[in-house]
């Protein structure tokens, strides 16, 4: 993509959580991302062929910078020395706190659902490498509930109690396993 597609993709992106953090996802037309957007209907459709395409795409674009395979240095925190799964959960919340101004309005209403389904198919690839079990606990058992239990407490997390550093959701999270 060059960097005018880049940028249109961008500002498709921000109309539309704007319109989700006022609007139901039911609610929001095409006409209203395209206004709120300042594009041409065929701008839009020359990148998103639907709304559900755009709110995976929205989705994807999120999760792929959150989820990278590859831990670097950042401006306000550095993981890139640490390899502990709470270390890796703990580098995912703060990507989740940086976009958590497009991700609010994602958990409104039915759109909220698909978000997180799309949250717990990434979650599940960091998580299945992590999660060890003992005794007559099956594996994907032990997987779905530390996905499950994970994902809701993002969506606590960023929904209204986003005074806790990521440090602190990720302590509350592994404690909170240990029930």
């Amino acid at each position: 993509m060059d960097r005018r597609q880049r940028r249109t993709r961008s500002m498709i992106f921000t109309a539309f959580s704007a319109l989700l953090e006022r609007k139901t996802y039911t609610s929001v037309t095409i006409q209203d991302i395209i206004d709120e957007a300042d594009i041409g209907r065929s701008t839009f459709y020359a990148h998103f062929e639907t709304k559900d395409e755009l709110l995976k795409a929205l989705c994807t674009d999120i999760f792929d910078h959150v989820f990278s395979e590859e831990i670097l240095s950042e401006e306000n925190h550095d993981f890139s020395h640490h390899s502990s799964f709470r270390d890796r959960i703990t580098h995912i919340l703060y990507h989740l706190q940086e976009k958590q101004q497009s991700i609010r309005g994602l958990f409104s209403g039915e759109c909220g659902e698909i978000f997180l389904r799309y949250l717990k198919e990434y979650l599940y690839r960091v998580f299945d490498e992590h999660i060890s079990v003992s005794g007559d606990v099956p594996h994907d058992y032990a997987l779905d509930f530390a996905v499950s239990s994970f994902a809701e407490t993002v969506r606590w997390w960023l929904k209204g109690h986003n005074e806790y550093k990521p440090e602190e959701i990720s302590d509350f999270y592994f404690e909170s396993l240990r029930i």
